[in-house]
């Protein structure tokens, strides 16, 4: 006799279209197992299966036909992805973590929701391991039931259940699962709280679990309402384009800026800072000295100053020395650095009117220019530097603006101005920058 359900239909909101992060181990064969007998009552259910193949253990390729086999048995469609794993300074825990949401993310569908397995007892790890690190409410809130991920719901239907609860189930159901032999390696912090730590607490306090993940649902209520509260003001705050204006903030104490801080770069999809790091966002960036080019790393974006307001850009490496010979200039040009393309057209209408080179004229793009510089519509000629200052670009556009060159004289900037010696006198060309 099957056991009875761990979640219902309603559970699952109004998704039909469902991924499975499947691993073989006890936790997402109860899930998965569970979606088959769902879909087994409810046709118009989808479901699918994502193994992700870190290469980690020498059971790896073994792990990865288990789950294959069972996907079969059940007719769930299968997919696996083999990633690479480079800890980088991160831990391999946390690397792996990355690497196996980055390879889920590529085969994601459009309709569908992603599910996850995390049980009552992994929030415990995740609130403690929180709680180490010294986060605030809103890293203790731990991990949501629902959440938005790459623009699809992720789901844990499996929240508010302990991991004996899912043991009960999958031996009623005479499951089969894959046991890590990493989960035993207590040099994991995961794994040191999981082994060591939890089942002393839980042994003093049964109910312990439940009054962590009320805890952490009371943390993520109070960012909730920190989040309604302070929406209005943040949205003055915020310019065209995302950038977040200095000034209201030096009125502000500490403790608000800094929420609202938070609050600009969650909204732009960041990384959370940690406190020194917003300390400094403040002090060495938005609080500098008006003439200094301040700039703050939170890989892999850098958040910048620029007229009175914060920036957070994705940062262009372009060489400076780069020099691309376009030998067909009347076919695209592919830039580097994921900068789009230019192209020049005789008849698109598009972009900036130029003179075509003549026939002993060499076609390149470059990224700098020396020199003095006559642009169209100004006297006196200007550095680079100069022109990009009065035109209002910001310093770190500027090494990725398209430089279109005849030779060794400078033509014009893409999007931006043409030279005296660019302007053009018959002929017409269109000198067009498209952006990715």
């Amino acid at each position: 006799m099957l056991p009875g359900p761990l979640f219902s239909l309603s559970d699952l909101g109004s998704h039909r279209h469902f991924l499975v992060g499947f691993s073989g181990g006890l936790d997402s064969t109860v899930l998965l197992h569970q979606l088959v007998a769902l879909r087994a009552e409810n046709p118009a259910l989808s479901v699918r299966a994502v193994h992700v193949h870190h290469g980690l253990s020498v059971h790896a390729d073994a792990w990865l036909a288990h789950c294959r086999q069972l996907c079969q048995l059940w007719n769930v469609e299968f997919i696996a992805c083999h990633v690479v794993v480079s800890p980088d300074g991160k831990g391999v825990e946390a690397s792996a973590r990355e690497a196996r949401y980055q390879a889920i993310e590529t085969v994601l569908a459009p309709d569908e929701a992603l599910l996850t397995a995390q049980h009552l007892d992994d929030q415990s790890e995740t609130f403690l391991l929180a709680l180490k690190r010294g986060s605030g409410p809103a890293g203790l809130s731990a991990m949501p039931r629902e959440m938005q991920f790459s623009g699809h719901a992720l789901l844990r239907p499996l929240l508010s259940l302990s991991r004996t609860e899912l043991e009960h189930y999958a031996q009623a159901a005479k499951l089969h699962w894959i046991d890590d032999d990493s989960n035993t390696d207590t040099r994991y912090d995961r794994n040191f709280l999981r082994l060591a730590i939890l089942p002393e607490l839980k042994q003093r306090w049964p109910h312990f679990p439940r009054a962590v993940a009320r805890s952490a649902q009371l943390c993520a209520e109070q960012e909730q309402l920190l989040d309604e509260l302070l929406a209005e003001e943040l949205e003055k705050l915020v310019q065209p384009g995302g950038s977040l204006l200095i000034a209201p903030l030096n009125t502000m104490s500490e403790v608000r800026r800094a929420a609202i801080l938070r609050r600009w770069l969650a909204y732009l999809g960041a990384k959370m800072p940690s406190r020194e790091q917003l300390k400094r966002l403040w002090d060495e960036v938005a609080a500098s000295r008006d003439d200094a080019m301040p700039c703050l790393h939170l890989a892999p974006w850098e958040v910048r100053r620029f007229q009175g307001a914060l920036y957070l850009v994705n940062p262009v490496m372009v060489p400076r020395n780069t020099c691309l010979l376009w030998a067909f200039p009347l076919e695209p040009l592919q830039l580097p650095a994921g900068l789009g393309l230019v192209c020049c057209c005789e008849t698109s209408g598009k972009g900036l009117v130029v003179r075509p080179p003549s026939a002993d004229e060499k076609v390149s793009v470059r990224f700098t220019a020396p020199g003095v510089l006559h642009i169209v519509g100004r006297d006196k000629g200007r550095t680079l530097k100069k022109i990009w200052q009065e035109q209002g670009v910001p310093p770190w556009k500027r090494g990725g603006v398209p430089l279109l060159f005849y030779n060794e004289e400078l033509i014009a900037a893409a999007g931006y101005f043409i030279t005296q010696q660019g302007e053009p006198k018959s002929q017409k060309w269109y000198f067009d920058w498209r952006q990715e």
